[in-house]
């Protein structure tokens, strides 16, 4: 959950390495450090705070030469945010510089290891042992001490390294933490995200778990854990560094928000060939889908939300049962798996460290394995049995909101393919769900044009200190993101309820002036939902309601507020009515002066459990 930078060329490396933490800042922002090399040694300089209070002591840079560096944006794990605890963290005798992002778990051990042997430490981190093991194993060959001590760490750890012995040169090494090598012409980089490189560079090479790269000004070579030599597969990014600027928008949340429906139009359109779904070249033949016993859905934090819509669509769509899990509680209830079994595991960034988990617990015991991933290459994408892109373009707001659409449309799909393949459904009315998952693009297009509603009714309850989220069926599971979205970044108590668990304790937190969003978009639950928006303005509360353009009369005659999104399939609704509520969080935390992409505590690629 931090970010890492280095380069090693011709060019002063101080600015280039604030300028790549400037890309990454949305992953770890308490506080941030660089340590370069030049003809004087090894120097680091750090600070609490946001990348602005290190930029400012650098000057951008010039106050400290030299062409070969590293460069971290810290979200902190071990030690509070302080100077002391940023990285780089530096070895007793200034042989090493060090920055991490994971988190090595017998750092305790070690530490304590160490310290009988003599060795001072300085820091809260568990990264500090990283960079003390370096040095008590260094024998004059880095590589070696490298090895030495990734054999005795434990956890997940993406390391760049520098020695003041080897001035000429950047190491780096990772296991369950993503980390990639950019190569250039006469320089080359490590960073933890594509982004913090891609102004220099659209060459990458993606290290895999203990494998090591050294990076000289004219190349880098890679090796295994046993330090043979590997031959590394160069990829190209087709994407444009355009689309990880903010191009005219205020905040990059904005831009990702109003990117939604380009988004779902290159996740979808691919996918749907003269009337049928294809997938990526995934073959799950009838008799395979015929034998699956049970689909469990796997996923964290607002993957997990579009886990919790898929239960009810594919339920609905193939009566099979679905199960949907945290990721985090997956391994440790024991789920029952066998190969009749298909776990979904979905994942933006690829690299979420509690679903990578529950993939191996999956394929441990057998299970056939499906990703839903962003990310070319990702840990989870490279281990899954298959794997379905979502090419949704770089996000980089915190508070994911693309993703969750192009994850929506990718189940929709899934969905879709399966009960084409089992035949279970007349062509006609398949052709039609298919024509209106092709329109899902036009109609997020049209919904987010009418943000004005949305943000007057922001402007009357940014103030509110709690807000309730109710709906039913696929629109509880929709007011279950609503409710993070807000939560999120406003940081306004917030929690979801389906309807019905109104009277079971919820409904004595309601009183006067309390605002409630009720999602009702379910036709055949209209009169149900009718009934508990009573129940709730009986105890004072004031009503925003979401719904459809059919439903909005009836709806009118209760609720305080209303917003009417496209009608589309029942089990699409989430796609639209998760729109309006994205840009209600959005508006609300501008107006409370919030800082909207970075919000306090959170990172954005969660690497550590």
């Amino acid at each position: 959950m931090c970010g890492i930078v280095g380069y090693i060329g011709e060019e002063q490396a101080a600015p280039v390495l604030l300028g790549g933490l400037k890309k990454l800042e949305y992953r770890g922002y308490d506080s941030a450090g660089v340590a370069v090399h030049n003809s004087s040694g090894l120097h680091v300089v750090k600070a609490k705070g946001r990348l602005a209070v290190l930029d400012g002591i650098l000057e951008g840079g010039a106050t400290l030469p030299g062409t070969v560096g590293i460069g971290h944006t810290r979200w902190a794990t071990h030690g509070a945010p302080s100077d002391v605890n940023s990285h780089p963290q530096v070895s007793d005798g200034g042989l090493f510089a060090v920055v991490h992002n994971g988190i090595i778990e017998n750092y305790l051990y070690l530490k304590n290891h160490l310290k009988r042997r003599g060795v001072a430490f300085v820091s809260d981190t568990d990264t500090e042992v990283v960079a003390q093991m370096l040095e008590y194993y260094y024998k004059g060959d880095v590589l070696q001490a490298i090895r030495q001590v990734t054999d005795r760490v434990e956890g997940s750890y993406a390391l760049g390294i520098i020695c003041a012995h080897c001035p000429e040169k950047v190491f780096a090494v990772r296991k369950d933490s993503p980390l990639i090598v950019g190569l250039g012409q006469g320089e080359n980089f490590i960073a933890s995200d594509v982004t913090a490189i891609l102004g220099h560079t659209r060459r990458i090479c993606r290290l895999k778990d203990r494998e090591i790269a050294v990076l000289e000004r004219g190349g880098a070579r890679f090796f295994d854990a046993e330090l043979d030599p590997v031959e590394k597969q160069e990829e190209l990014v087709e994407w444009d560094v355009a689309a990880a600027e903010k191009g005219g928008y205020e905040h990059f949340m904005m831009k990702e928000i109003c990117e939604q429906p380009e988004a779902l139009g290159k996740t979808i359109s691919p996918r749907i060939r003269e009337g049928r779904v294809v997938l990526d070249g995934i073959r799950l033949s009838k008799e395979e889908i015929e034998g699956l016993s049970r689909i469990y859905i796997v996923a964290c934090g607002t993957s997990y939300h579009v886990g919790a819509v898929a239960k009810y669509a594919m339920e609905k769509l193939l009566r099979l049962p679905i199960e949907v899990d945290v990721a985090s509680e997956f391994r440790y209830r024991e789920p029952i798996l066998d190969s009749r079994t298909l776990v979904i595991i979905i994942s933006q960034s690829g690299e979420t460290a509690d679903t990578l988990a529950a993939l191996r617990e999956a394929k441990r015991q057998g299970a056939r394995t499906l990703s839903i991933v962003n990310v070319v290459g990702s840990t989870i994408a490279s281990e899954s049995d298959d794997v379905l892109y979502t090419w949704a373009g770089p996000e980089i707001a915190v508070a994911s909101t693309k993703a969750y659409s192009t994850q929506l449309a990718m189940i929709y799909l899934i969905a879709l393919y399966m009960v084409q393949e089992l035949g279970t459904m007349p062509q006609q009315e398949l052709a039609g769900l298919l024509a209106q998952l092709e329109n899902l693009p036009r109609l997020a297009e049209r919904c987010l044009a009418e943000k004005k509603e949305i943000q007057y009714f922001a402007s009357r309850y940014f103030n509110a200190g709690d807000i309730y989220f109710i709906g039913r069926n696929v629109d509880y599971a929709a007011s279950l993101e609503a409710s993070l979205k807000l939560k999120e970044i406003s940081y306004i108590h917030s929690e979801a309820y389906t309807g019905g668990e109104l009277k079971h304790g919820p409904i004595s937190l309601i009183e006067e002036g309390t605002l409630v969003v009720a999602i009702c978009t379910c036709r055949r639950l209209f009169e149900k939902m009718m009934a508990n928006i009573r129940e709730v303005k009986a105890r004072g509360a004031v009503v925003l309601g979401i719904t459809t353009p059919q439903l909005a009369e009836a709806l009118a005659q209760e609720a305080d507020c209303l917003f009417a999104v496209p009608d589309t399939a029942e089990f699409m609704l989430p796609s639209m009515s998760i729109l309006p509520l994205q840009l209600f969080a959005y508006y609300v935390a501008s107006m409370k002066g919030c800082d909207i992409d970075k919000p306090r505590n959170l990172a954005k690629s969660v690497t550590v459990e």
